[in-house]
C-alpha cells in the first residue's frame, strides 16, 4: 500500500473514533444532523472522483441515489423484500444505470455533458412524481427502518461504517493505474488517448462506480428516514453536492470529507431563518472562496504535511 494510503487511513480512523465518541455526549438531534451530513459526505466524495478526478461534471448524481433507495423501498413496499436484499439490489440497478447513462453521454464534453445528465435525473424525478399507483408521488413512499427504529444512533454508527469503507476504497482507486488514467483524462484526454489509454472504457467505469456508491448510500439514507419523496431528486441537492465539493476543495481527497459535514451542519441550523436561510448560507459562501479560492482543503494542508514531515 502506498504512503498516501497509510496517512489518509490513519486520519479516517481517528476521524471514526472521534465520531464515534459523539452519542456519549450530545443529544439524538444533533446525532441525526450528522447522521444526514455523513449521507453527504459519501456522496461528495463519489462524485468527486467522477468530477473532480476525472473531469466529467455530471448533475445526475443525486438521481443515482435516488434510484438505489426507491429500488429498496419499493421492493419493501410492494414485495415485502428485506432491505438487506434491497440496499444491494438498489446499488446494483444504480450500477447498471450508470453504466448504460455512461455510454449514452461521456463522448460529450463539458456544458453538453452537463445538460445531458441533467436531463436524465429530471426524467426521473418526473417519473416519481406522475407514477403515483407504483411510487406513490408526492404523497411518498413509506419505507422499513433498518433496524425497527428511529432512534438515530445505530444509524449514525452504520454510516460512520460506511463512510470509512467507501473513502478507503476510494483513496485505492484514485492511487491505482486506473487514478492516473482518471487524471490524465482530466488534465488532457487527447494527449491520454495518444499514450495509449482507452479514456471512454475509464470514463464508464468511474462513472459506473460512483454510481454504485451513490446508490448505496442513497439505499442506506432511504431507510434511515423510512419516508421517500422526489424532493429528494430536486435539483437543489445536486447543488448542495456541487457547492459541498467546492467548499471542501474540488479535485481533492480530503475535500468532499471536510466540505460536505460542515455544509450540511450549517443548512440545517440556518432553517431557523426561513425564507432568508440561503441567503444567508450564499453570504458564507461568498466569504470562504473570497479568502480561500481553493477550498477548505487548503487551510489543511499545511497542518497535514507538518503532522506527517513532508516537505
Amino acid at each position: 500500500m502506498s504512503a498516501s494510503f497509510r496517512r489518509s487511513a490513519a486520519a479516517i480512523a481517528l476521524a471514526a473514533v472521534l465520531l464515534a465518541l459523539v452519542p456519549l455526549v450530545t443529544g439524538s438531534f444533533v446525532v441525526h444532523v450528522l447522521t444526514i451530513a455523513l449521507y453527504y459526505v459519501i456522496l461528495a466524495a463519489s462524485w468527486n472522483l467522477l468530477a473532480g478526478y476525472t473531469g466529467q461534471f455530471s448533475l445526475a448524481h443525486h438521481a443515482f441515489a435516488a434510484i438505489g433507495a426507491y429500488t429498496s423501498g419499493l421492493m419493501g413496499y410492494h414485495l415485502g423484500v428485506s432491505p438487506w436484499i434491497g440496499i444491494p439490489c438498489g446499488v446494483v440497478l444504480s450500477a447498471i444505470c450508470g453504466l448504460i447513462l455512461g455510454r449514452l453521454v461521456l463522448k460529450m464534453r463539458a456544458i453538453y455533458l452537463a445538460i445531458a445528465t441533467w436531463a436524465f435525473a429530471e426524467t426521473f424525478h418526473i417519473y416519481l412524481t406522475a407514477d403515483y399507483k407504483f411510487t406513490r408521488g408526492e404523497l411518498g413512499l413509506s419505507v422499513k427502518s433498518l433496524y425497527g427504529t428511529t432512534n438515530p444512533v445505530p444509524y449514525y454508527y452504520t454510516f460512520i461504517v460506511l463512510a470509512v469503507l467507501v473513502l478507503l476504497g476510494l483513496r485505492l482507486l484514485i492511487d491505482s493505474p486506473i487514478g492516473y488514467f482518471m487524471r490524465a483524462i482530466k488534465d488532457d484526454e487527447l494527449r491520454a488517448k495518444s499514450l495509449g489509454i482507452d479514456t471512454t472504457r475509464v470514463k464508464i467505469a468511474v462513472f459506473a462506480i460512483s454510481s454504485a456508491i451513490a446508490g448505496l448510500a442513497g439505499g442506506f439514507y432511504g431507510h434511515y428516514v423510512v419516508l421517500l419523496s422526489p424532493q429528494m431528486i430536486d435539483f437543489s441537492e445536486m447543488a448542495k453536492i456541487v457547492v459541498m465539493v467546492v467548499i471542501g476543495g474540488f479535485g481533492t481527497f480530503l475535500g468532499p470529507i471536510v466540505g460536505a459535514a460542515p455544509v450540511q451542519v450549517v443548512m440545517t441550523y440556518l432553517q431557523s431563518y426561513g425564507e432568508w436561510n440561503l441567503a444567508v448560507f450564499a453570504l458564507i459562501v461568498i466569504v470562504l472562496m473570497r479568502f480561500s479560492m481553493e477550498g477548505l482543503a487548503s487551510l489543511f494542508t499545511p497542518l497535514w504535511k507538518r503532522v506527517w514531515h513532508l516537505k
